[in-house]
């Protein structure tokens, strides 16, 4: 049975900050203006990125009706927010950035945040999985964590480096956008 800490399901009484890799991404109207911006308003929810990494093209996963690319980036930020109000909270910014919820699950979107790791927390709730439990299977999310933190270990005791060397990983096409965004732009 798994244990889950209470700070995990709401509860944080002593408001210590997490250290949290969130996975921005982009594939309608202007992507790159949608980053900074969503970046910029996570500050406004209590989310305070302190390295970003570069800008990722590229192609969707999925079965995607409009195959339209990418752009995606990282983020490690702190928080004082509990696993779900940060969900909450991306929920939210994704929703200022006119994402609609009602479209399935591979259509384009003007943000996607996904909460990739939160701390070394281990979580599987019926609203929330941390890890992310496709993350270990995404290059545009492995690249740029690898990009800031190469040494990272994963919650699950493997390196960024051998994930990144899974079959998998390697055949998907990841490509350097010509942006960046840095941590004073917020």
């Amino acid at each position: 049975m798994l244990r889950v800490p209470k700070h995990a399901l709401g509860y944080n009484p002593i408001r210590m900050a997490a250290k949290v890799y969130l996975s921005l991404g982009s594939n309608l109207g202007d992507r790159l203006k949608n980053l900074q911006e969503g970046v910029r308003r996570l500050r406004a929810h209590g989310v305070y990125p302190y390295q970003i990494s570069r800008v990722y093209e590229t192609v969707p996963v999925g079965e995607t009706p409009e195959p339209r690319l990418y752009l995606n980036l990282g983020v490690w930020a702190e928080t004082e927010l509990t696993p779900h109000a940060l969900l909450e909270a991306a929920k939210t910014v994704e929703a200022e950035l006119g994402r609609n919820f009602t479209e399935g699950r591979w259509m384009p979107r003007t943000l996607d945040i996904d909460i990739i790791l939160y701390d070394q927390l281990v979580l599987d709730t019926p609203t929330l999985t941390i890890p992310h439990p496709r993350m270990y299977e995404r290059a545009f999310v492995l690249i740029p964590l690898a990009e800031m933190t190469p040494n990272h270990i994963l919650p699950d005791g493997t390196s960024l480096q051998e994930r990144l060397n899974d079959p998998r990983v390697q055949t998907q096409e990841v490509r350097i956008y010509d942006a960046h965004l840095s941590v004073s732009s917020r």
